[in-house]
C-alpha cells in the first residue's frame, strides 16, 4: 500500500485470459518472460495492475494455475471491485460510486423474463455484476430489451457482451474504463499520477480501457474482432493504440518498447548473464538472474562450466549463510558446490523458478535488504518460499555489482516441500 501511494513510473493494466496469460502456451513462457522482465526493471517503482472479467473466486483458481506474479492492484468482476496488495483489500470508495442507481434485485427479477439468458455459475454473480450466458445470433435484440426494461425501472445500467458469449449487467459507472479512470483520478487528486499508462487487452470487455485519454494501449495480436472492431470504428488512427506482433504478454513487452516507457528486453531472452551489462543495475536484477541461472543449470540448457561456479562464489561473502525452509544453516559457498552435481538433472522436464513481489529496502550507504517469494514448478507440483537476501555493494556503487551476504528462506503455507533435503537455493 505505500508502494502505491509513491507515484508510479509506469502502470500497466493488462486483461488476464488471453493477455497476460496464453491459455495455449503450454510452458507459459511469454508469460514467464514478462514476470523476469517486470521484477527485474519495474516492480521496485512501478504498478502492476491486472483487470479482470473474472470473480475473486475465478481470479484465485488462475493464480494457482498459472506462473502468475502478485498485481499491486486488482480490478475483478469486469470493473466493479477493487482492491489492493495481495490482501486484496477492497476501495470502499468504488463501492459508494457503484451503489448509485442500482438494484440487484431489480436487475434479476428483469432478467428472469428472458429464456436466451442462461445464468452463469454461483461464483460468477457478485454485488455489482448480474452474468449470463447468450447466443451470438440473439445478443444484440436481448440487450436492447433488457436495457429498455431496467430503464423503466428506474436503474442506471450498462451491458456488457463478450466472447461471443459472455453477457454482464453492470451498473452505468462500472466497468474496466471506469475503474480505471476512478483510480487515475485519485492518484491525481494525491498528486501522485503515474508517469505512464499502458493498457492491455483482447476482447470486447477491455474496450473502454482503450478510450480512458492519455494511456498508451496494446491489442494483443490475437485480440478477438469485437475489439478490432470497436478500434476500426472509433480508434483508427491513433498512435497510442497499436495491435501487436505478439501474442498474449509478449505482446505487452513488444508494447513497451514500441511506445519506449523502459526497458523491454526480459532477462529471459539474454542468453549469457555474463556478457549482460544493465545501464541502471538494482538489486531486483541481481536477484532474478541468479535464479533464471539457477533454472537453466538445473535444466542443463548452460554448458557445466568452471567460470559459472566461479563467478557464483565471486558474488558471494565468503562467510555468507544460507538458512534453509528446514532451518538448517549451509554456507553459500557450500550450496554452490553441491550446484555441480546436479547440473541438467532437469532436463527435458517441466521445471521452471520465477520470483514474485521483488521488493528492495537500502539499509546503509551500500547495503539492501531484498524480500520476494520464490516459486519452483516440478511436473505438476509448485513449492515457494518467502525469501529475504542481504546484498552489498562491490564498489562504491551498485553499478560495480552485488555481493551476496546472507540468503534465509521459509515456507509458503500452502506450497511447502515435504522433503527439502534436496532443496538447494
Amino acid at each position: 500500500m505505500d508502494r502505491i501511494a509513491m507515484g508510479a513510473r509506469l502502470m500497466i493494466v493488462s486483461d488476464l485470459d488471453h493477455t497476460m496469460v496464453d491459455h495455449h502456451d503450454a510452458e507459459n513462457m511469454s508469460l514467464l518472460r514478462f514476470n523476469a522482465l517486470w521484477e527485474s526493471n519495474y516492480r521496485h517503482d512501478s504498478l502492476l495492475v491486472f483487470s479482470t472479467g473474472r470473480s475473486p473466486a475465478l481470479y484465485k483458481q488462475l493464480r494457482k494455475e498459472k506462473p502468475m506474479l502478485t498485481p499491486d492492484i486488482t480490478i475483478m468482476s469486469v470493473g466493479t471491485e477493487i482492491t489492493y496488495g495481495n490482501s486484496m483489500v477492497p476501495d470502499d470508495g468504488w463501492v459508494e460510486v457503484l451503489n448509485q442507481k442500482w438494484d440487484r434485485n431489480i436487475v434479476t427479477d428483469e432478467t428472469s423474463k428472458f429464456s436466451e439468458l442462461t445464468l452463469q455459475a454461483e461464483t460468477e454473480q457478485r454485488p455489482h455484476k448480474v452474468s449470463f450466458y447468450v447466443d451470438r445470433t440473439k445478443a444484440q435484440t436481448v440487450m436492447k430489451e433488457l436495457s429498455e426494461c431496467l430503464q423503466k425501472r428506474g436503474l442506471d445500467i450498462k451491458i456488457i457482451y463478450s466472447g461471443g458469449m459472455d453477457l454482464d449487467i453492470l451498473p452505468q459507472g462500472a466497468g474496466k474504463g471506469q475503474a480505471l479512470a476512478y483510480l487515475l483520478k485519485k492518484f491525481k487528486a494525491e498528486g501522485k499520477p503515474p508517469g505512464n499508462t499502458l493498457v492491455c487487452g483482447d476482447s470486447g470487455n477491455d474496450a473502454e480501457l482503450f478510450s480512458i485519454p492519455e494511456v498508451y494501449g496494446v491489442m494483443v495480436s490475437n485480440a478477438q474482432e469485437e475489439l478490432l472492431q470497436w478500434h476500426a470504428e472509433n480508434a483508427r488512427g491513433n498512435p497510442n493504440i497499436i495491435h501487436a506482433k505478439e501474442r498474449c504478454a509478449a505482446g505487452i513487452i513488444e508494447a513497451i518498447g514500441h511506445f519506449n516507457l523502459g526497458p523491454n528486453t526480459s532477462p529471459r531472452d539474454v542468453a549469457d548473464f555474463m556478457e549482460c551489462k544493465l545501464e541502471n543495475v538494482n538489486p531486483g536484477h541481481e536477484v532474478v538472474k541468479f535464479y533464471l541461472f539457477y533454472e537453466r543449470w538445473r535444466r542443463g540448457e548452460i554448458d557445466n562450466c568452471e567460470a559459472y561456479i566461479t563467478s557464483l562464489k565471486a558474488s558471494c561473502d565468503p562467510t555468507a549463510v544460507f538458512v534453509f525452509p528446514s532451518g538448517v544453516e549451509r554456507t553459500l559457498h557450500e550450496c554452490i558446490h553441491r550446484m555441480r552435481g546436479c547440473h541438467g538433472d532437469q532436463k527435458g522436464k517441466q521445471f521452471r523458478v520465477w520470483v514474485d513481489s521483488v521488493l528492495s529496502t537500502p539499509t546503509g550507504s551500500s547495503t539492501w535488504e531484498v524480500k520476494f517469494d520464490k516459486w519452483e514448478l516440478s511436473g505438476d507440483e509448485q513449492y515457494c518460499c518467502v525469501t529475504t537476501v542481504k546484498l552489498n555493494a562491490k564498489g562504491s556503487s551498485a553499478s560495480a555489482g552485488y555481493t551476496w551476504v546472507n540468503v534465509q528462506q521459509k515456507w509458503l503455507e500452502g506450497f511447502e516441500k515435504k522433503d527439502d533435503s534436496t532443496w538447494l537455493f
